[in-house]
């Protein structure tokens, strides 16, 4: 029951480790010694055309770090560890089985599954057949992944080279024997890791039949086959089947989406992604959506609820196979949380593993009404469909919203505090978006109420979209206070200090000024220093600040001028011209 449950958070777990990867390595000194170092070995101290060969990769640790493995356990956190070849044109490179993880001290006195010590991590290269005898080949690896003590994590990307020279014939290094040999007992090091993850995928895809835009299609079609068929247990299990292939054609295409994602972001760190605030916003919407879809406040694939239902009625084979389509396509908002788990695992897979994973949540998904198929009898035994299915699906939208309030969270480390304030207003509207969707596009309300509601929709979800689009972090204002500006005024360098506070709404839209490009430009041409004076909490400071200025609350922005004694303080209500008005007055210095 603790496995199901950790089902829904493999995403969230499997992810969070990159928040750590943030920090910094306490290790003293300078310049600090590298937790990991890597290079490359070959079984063979001269290589021939054509003739395939192992390399690896040793990783050193120091003592006290781990990596990771290249698959996480289910129920681990982590990085996953992955090995790049850089190799020459017509150059092939196999993957081969790298050592069992075991148990080690990770951050946040958590215990990983994990690599300390010494390890090899092998491959098979092929060079190509034309290779030139007498010249001299570079071969070249990058390990990526993390790289923790008991304190910290930080991004792990080291490269690693080897020139091998060219024979006729291959030349065996003797030296490594002994690694080579280690490295032929690693076939079943992963096995263990993989079967947990083959068990939990098929156990997801299991689940997914008791969402309610699943379940009710079982009983509906293995009933309506048992009619087309009549008593042929053939025909009925060749729909069975035909209805398998229709679900793991749709999972084999998520399979290469997956892929294809990789294989875009390798080139930019891709196990880091959540360092990248677009990137982290776009998976806010995304559980946030899926989390109102499940708690009730729409529903999409109403229409395609109809045309399935068609495709329920649809006699033959094609029928069956659309039905597999279908019950793949409407769970997908249903099984948000197994979807967003499967994320971190297909991207930590290679290409064939990948595929193997997603087609046991298929197999998953597709194994009742297989099962059906071959024992119609059974259908008398299923529970039928209530609202105890609705019940479910609800509860587990709450899942998706402690996940999206996590990744809210990460968001807000990486944007401005006025971003901050913009993505909780932004979701507001997208939220509401979904609402009006919900509420007026319904198949039996009038084509025009649709029609409008839709358009409506999409501009209030473009709205919200807008207004929360990650601000990124504002590096021209410095903290406030007294004694700076005292400093800086006799300095006779120009001071802009903005009072403000976070409860108060007239500064918010005071801020906006600042975002102004053509306003910036003019700060930081003139080259005045921007404090801001935070009065969100209480500060006897500012209060005292703002008492001198004959000001009892916020806001109250004033400029600084260099051979004045008295600051010049702005409207309440600030524009980007009545600052810039403001500005101007530094060009007159001390003449009034």
């Amino acid at each position: 029951m603790r496995s199901l449950l950790l089902i829904p958070l493999l995403c969230l777990t499997a992810l969070s480790v990159t928040l750590q990867a943030q920090l910094k390595f306490d290790l003293g000194g300078a310049p600090p010694e590298k937790p990991v170092t890597t290079s490359i070995i070959s079984e063979q101290s001269s290589i021939a055309p054509g003739k395939a060969f192992r390399v690896v990769l040793k990783v050193e640790h120091k003592k006290g770090f781990h990596t990771y493995g290249k698959i996480l356990q289910p129920d681990g956190v982590g990085i996953p560890s992955s090995v790049k070849w850089d190799l020459p044109e017509g150059w092939k490179a196999e993957e081969l089985p790298w050592p069992a993880t075991h148990d080690t001290p990770s951050a946040g006195g958590e215990i990983v599954k994990g690599y300390d010590g010494v390890i090899y991590l092998p491959a098979k290269l092929t060079p190509p057949a034309g290779l030139a005898v007498g010249s001299k080949v570079k071969v070249e690896a990058t390990l990526k992944g993390a790289v923790c003590d008991p304190a910290n994590c930080v991004p792990l990307k080291l490269p690693s080279s080897l020139e091998l020279p060219v024979a006729a014939e291959p030349v065996k290094n003797t030296e490594a024997t002994a690694i080579f040999e280690a490295a032929s007992a690693n076939k079943t090091a992963n096995t263990d890791g993989m079967a947990k993850l083959i068990l939990f995928g098929f156990l997801g895809g299991l689940i997914l039949n008791i969402m309610p835009c699943v379940f009710p299609v079982l009983g509906i079609k293995i009933t309506s086959v048992v009619q087309q068929a009549g008593e042929d247990k053939k025909v009925i299990l060749m729909h069975g089947l035909i209805y398998t292939l229709g679900v793991l054609v749709c999972f084999w295409t998520l399979a290469a989406v997956f892929q294809g994602l990789k294989a875009a972001g390798s080139n930019v760190g891709w196990g880091f992604q959540l360092q990248y605030a677009p990137f982290v916003f776009v998976i806010v919407l995304i559980l946030t959506v899926f989390a109102l879809n499940m708690a009730g406040l729409f529903e999409v694939g109403t229409s395609a609820v109809g045309v399935g239902g068609e495709l329920q009625r649809k006699s033959g084979l094609g029928g069956s196979f659309f039905s597999g389509l279908f019950a793949t396509v409407v769970a997908t908002p249903c099984a948000a949380p197994l979807l967003a788990n499967a994320l971190p695992v297909a991207l930590a897979l290679p290409l064939f593993p990948s595929l193997a994973f997603f087609t046991v949540i298929g197999l998953g998904l597709a194994s009742p009404f297989l099962i059906l198929s071959l024992f119609p009898s059974l259908l008398k035994f299923l529970p039928r469909p209530g609202a105890w299915m609705e019940s479910f699906k609800q509860g587990m939208s709450y899942l998706m919203f402690g996940a999206a309030a996590y990744f809210v969270w990460v968001l807000m480390g990486l944007i401005s505090e006025e971003g901050q304030r913009d993505l909780l207003i932004g979701l507001v509207f997208v939220a509401m978006a979904c609402w009006i969707y919900g509420r007026w596009c319904l198949p039996h309300k009038p084509r025009a109420t649709q029609t409008k509601a839709l358009v409506w929709g999409i501009v209030v979800l473009v709205f919200g979209l807008w207004w929360a689009w990650p601000q990124p972090k504002e590096t021209f204002w410095r903290e406030w206070s007294p004694e700076l500006v005292k400093t800086l005024h006799q300095d006779k360098k120009p001071v802009f200090v903005d009072f403000t506070a976070r409860w108060c709404a007239t500064c918010q839209v005071n801020h906006r000024v600042y975002k102004d490009e053509s306003l910036k430009e003019e700060f930081k041409k003139r080259g005045i220093t921007m404090l801001k004076a935070d009065w969100t909490n209480p500060d006897d400071r500012i209060s005292d600040a703002l008492t001198e200025l004959k000001r009892a609350a916020v806001p109250v922005n004033v400029l600084y001028i260099p051979g004045r004694a008295e600051p010049l303080i702005l409207p309440n209500n600030l524009t980007v011209d009545n600052v810039k008005a403001a500005l101007a007055e530094l060009d007159k210095g001390s003449a009034q």
